[in-house]
């Protein structure tokens, strides 16, 4: 399934938007629905995260099946048919870092399984590029947030026993760069005074490597006018954010972030071709100056019920590319 949308050039207004000037292929991959995370691993390979299962899928662009898979259910600990809801994912160098939403399930049950923050390495000498898992799943970073007094305010060991769509849950989507191999971890929920939540992840290696417990920066809080994090990336000196509502509602905008911990430097920019997405992962495309925009399918309609409820032959998402 391919559909044509056609952006056109504006100039930025007053309010800081800027519609993006972009002719955007919306194109079909197999054998998932809900795209959550993903990462380039070079110019033409990329891998994606589902949250509904615990095997990530290598994709070559342009081409609709999976290339390559790999299970991690065994080093997450979890059975085959318990996924640990992934939901961001960051490169830096040859690993992958990759977490999940840490929420509860959608009763409000608690999961240790949904509790993973963990790292692959890029096999870079394979053609096409594979991915193996290294060291060990953390998962106390919840723990490690409630008892940092900087976090208090926002009362995070009571959100983490929330359903994770209603208003205060605690659900994390977004992972990025955050430079000098630290992480920025960006929050769907909670959206303390309508802002979104953005957390410094200091020292990622020491929790894959066993050394210690979580270190954090201080709490960022950005104006995306109600919408918390789907997805960051960090493109040059700067950040994308799709932004969306914390429950299931269809708000998407993507912003551009200055990367400043004050909040400042944020603006907004139309994405014509990205409005028919539900999009939950981003990533750039080496060498292009590109972005890529997966959206997360799984509520669509495919036979008599939902995408994620269909068969793994009938699954599928969209994504487009676009240059920001």
């Amino acid at each position: 399934m391919r559909l044509m949308f056609v952006g056109f050039l504006c100039a930025v207004s007053a309010i800081s938007t800027k519609v993006l000037a972009a002719e955007a292929e919306i194109v079909t991959y197999k054998e998932m629905c809900d795209a959550s995370a993903a990462v380039a691993l070079d110019k033409d390979h990329f891998v994606v995260g589902d949250d509904e299962m615990n095997t990530l899928r290598i994709y070559k662009r342009g081409q609709s099946s999976s290339i390559k898979q790999v299970d991690l259910s065994k080093f997450l600990d979890t059975k085959p048919d318990k996924e640990s809801d992934l939901e961001g994912a960051a490169r830096i160098g040859d690993t992958i870092y990759w977490i999940s939403s840490h929420g509860t399930n959608k009763d409000g049950k608690v999961q240790d399984r949904r509790r993973r923050f963990f790292a692959t390495t890029v096999d870079t000498t394979s053609s096409p590029p594979g991915l193996k898992p290294i060291g060990a799943a953390y998962s106390k970073l919840v723990e490690n947030l409630s008892s940092d007094p900087r976090f208090a305010k926002y009362k995070l060991a009571e959100a983490a026993k929330k359903p994770p769509k209603t208003n205060g849950a605690f659900n994390i989507e977004g992972l990025a760069d955050g430079g000098n191999n630290k992480l920025l971890i960006g929050f769907r929920n909670p959206l303390p005074e309508n802002k979104a939540l953005v957390v410094t992840l200091e020292n990622p290696t020491d929790l894959i490597e066993g050394k210690g417990e979580a270190k954090f920066g201080n709490p960022i809080e950005l104006d995306l006018k109600g919408r918390g994090v789907r997805s960051i990336e960090k493109v040059g000196g700067s950040y994308l954010i799709v932004a969306g509502p914390y429950d299931g509602k269809k708000d998407f905008v993507l912003f551009r972030w200055s990367g400043k911990e004050s909040g400042e430097g944020i603006e907004k920019l139309e994405t014509p071709a990205m409005n028919a997405l539900f999009p939950e992962a981003m990533f750039e495309i080496p060498g292009t100056g590109e972005v890529q925009v997966l959206s997360d399918d799984g509520s669509l309609t495919v036979g008599a019920g939902e995408c994620k409820d269909a068969p793994r032959s009938e699954q599928a998402f969209r994504s487009v590319i676009l240059k920001p």
